[in-house]
């Protein structure tokens, strides 16, 4: 069988999908590299809402996404930036997520961290934006997760330079009841964020952010780090305090950070483990025997793919994963929170699909070539 896709002028071209998955199947426990996935919400497909409604959620098929993360032996990180905060998911429903994904992660013996932001807040004084924060990590301590400390529009906004940014976190940290992963999340995932830790040098704001893990080390578990800029991190993860965690964020050159080299290497806390979740959980156990090079034979292959759906304008990625999330078959339909399912066109979910057929990441292969056939019809394509 074949299949008619799209490329980016609009031309047709024939796709042989494959007819059997990559075999992956659940495995020991990972135990070289601390890995998170950061897992996407479900919609409700058939909530009545509207793009500016808050978001209605199917808390069944999104906490059995977390199941089959868990399954794999991932740790989940919660309400990121892929479970749409920020774009469609407000703190009402991330509380709400959080809550349960961290009930959900005690009743499977799961690993899980949970993002603490702003996103309650539009703009206010540093004192207001200390207390957003303060609110969603007493929820987060409260239900027995980890914290992450996320990147905060709303501290861009208020913060005069370094100086603020040193005094909101060393506040927030002094009181954090265990270690934090702190989240360093770079504009191109997010533009309101530009210029974070004080300035838009980004040696100057590295200098900012070590200054703030240096003065609270034992507060601190680790860093991610999105900048996507691999070289960075790695000079970062070289200059953090003994038993900080360097936790890559980098959707695109993740393999040889995780990988490291004579001198270190980077956990990870990952979108794209979101698709790779299973592929990914092999090859850290690969790399969990010493082949080094196995590991990169099962990871590099998918940077192409990761690549793709973290294409500029890169916030968008999310829609590409909850693509392949549908094409997997671990949800039923391809609605999004704030309808953002329309955020990427016909031919990128095309490439997607063919790269991620050709990986072996669908279960059902059959399955999700004819999801891939309707939505092509969908748009007009015939069958």
């Amino acid at each position: 069988m074949t299949i008619q896709l799209p490329d980016a002028d609009g031309r047709l071209r024939t796709y042989e999908p494959r007819t059997e998955p990559l075999a992956v199947t659940p495995g020991a426990p990972l135990t070289s590299r601390t890995v998170f996935s950061a897992a996407h919400v479900v919609a409700d497909p058939f909530a009545d809402v509207t793009p500016d409604s808050p978001a209605a959620v199917d808390w069944d098929a999104t906490l059995a996404f977390r199941r089959h993360l868990w399954s794999h032996g991932l740790g989940v990180a919660e309400a990121m930036d892929t479970a749409q905060r920020g774009m469609g998911l407000d703190w009402v429903g991330a509380a709400e997520l959080i809550r349960r994904s961290a009930a959900e992660a005690r009743a499977v013996g799961g690993r899980i961290a949970c993002g603490v932001g702003t996103d309650q807040l539009a703009s206010g004084t540093l004192a207001e934006v200390r207390a957003a924060y303060e609110e969603q990590l007493a929820v987060v301590e409260a239900s027995g997760a980890q914290a992450i400390l996320m990147a905060s529009r709303a501290l861009v906004a208020a913060a005069r330079g370094p100086e603020d940014y040193l005094e909101v976190y060393g506040h927030l940290l002094r009181q954090a009841a265990d270690p934090v992963i702190l989240h360093w999340l770079g504009p191109m995932f997010d533009p309101a964020l530009e210029g974070y830790w004080g300035s838009s040098d980004l040696d100057a704001a590295t200098d900012t952010f070590l200054e703030v893990i240096a003065a609270h080390p034992d507060k601190v578990d680790g860093i991610k780090v999105s900048l996507l800029d691999a070289r960075r991190e790695i000079d970062l993860r070289r200059r953090l305090p003994q038993g900080v965690r360097c936790y890559t964020g980098d959707d695109f050159h993740y393999p040889e950070l995780i990988a490291g080299d004579d001198q270190g290497f980077s956990h990870a806390l990952l979108g794209v483990f979101d698709p790779l979740g299973p592929l990914a959980a092999e090859a850290v156990r690969v790399l969990d025997t010493g082949d080094t090079a196995g590991f990169r034979a099962l990871l590099d292959p998918t940077v192409e793919l990761s690549r793709h759906l973290f294409q500029a304008p890169t916030r968008f990625y999310k829609t590409g994963v909850v693509f392949l999330a549908w094409l997997a078959g671990h949800q039923s339909h391809f609605t999004m929170v704030g309808g953002l399912q329309s955020a990427r066109s016909l031919p990128h979910f095309a490439r997607a699909y063919e790269l991620a057929d050709s990986l072996g990441l669908f279960p059902d292969p059959k399955l999700a070539e004819e999801r891939m056939k309707n939505l092509l019809a969908l748009y007009g394509v015939a069958r």
